[in-house]
């Protein structure tokens, strides 16, 4: 483990740091395949990625997010909109909610018979959590995803 000076700046949080990571051959191989399909343009940039989708995980599961309660979330939803009462009941559900601030939805017709929808969500994690699962199980939605995701306040 490298020495880290008791005064954090941000200066200190913003520097590069160069270090050595030991994988087996195979490992490797598997990681420069993900660079090459996702348009990395080096290793660092991948592993950046990743680290940075570990904490988040990690400060989900705990329950914190940059120093504050609030976390934010992204529900990505496909649902039939010929099921009967649907959308009426998946807006009584937002718009009854009162612990979860929706920034933004977007809603894309996918098909004849499928919408796609994204919601963008703010609050405490349980209560994102609640909301997803009411929504994601009314009758006629297919598929329901909550993305966690971290405010980057802080530098991750």
């Amino acid at each position: 483990m490298r020495q880290v000076k008791s005064e954090k700046t941000q200066e200190n949080k913003d520097s590069i740091i160069r270090f050595s990571v030991s994988l087996p051959l195979g490992l490797l191989d598997e990681l420069d395949s993900k660079i090459t399909q996702n348009g990395y343009t080096s290793r660092s940039e991948l592993i950046r990625d990743m680290i940075r989708e570990k904490l988040v995980d990690e400060k989900w599961d705990k329950g914190e997010s940059e120093g504050t309660k609030e976390h934010l979330g992204v529900l990505v939803l496909i649902y039939d909109h010929h099921q009967r009462g649907l959308n009426q009941k998946k807006n009584e559900i937002e718009h009854n909610n009162h612990l979860v601030q929706i920034i933004c939805t977007t809603h894309v017709h996918v098909d004849h018979h499928n919408c796609l929808e994204t919601i963008i969500l703010k609050g405490k994690k349980e209560d994102i959590e609640k909301l997803c699962i009411e929504i994601g199980g009314l009758l006629g939605v297919k598929f329901a995803k909550l993305t966690r995701t971290a405010s980057f306040m802080e530098q991750m």
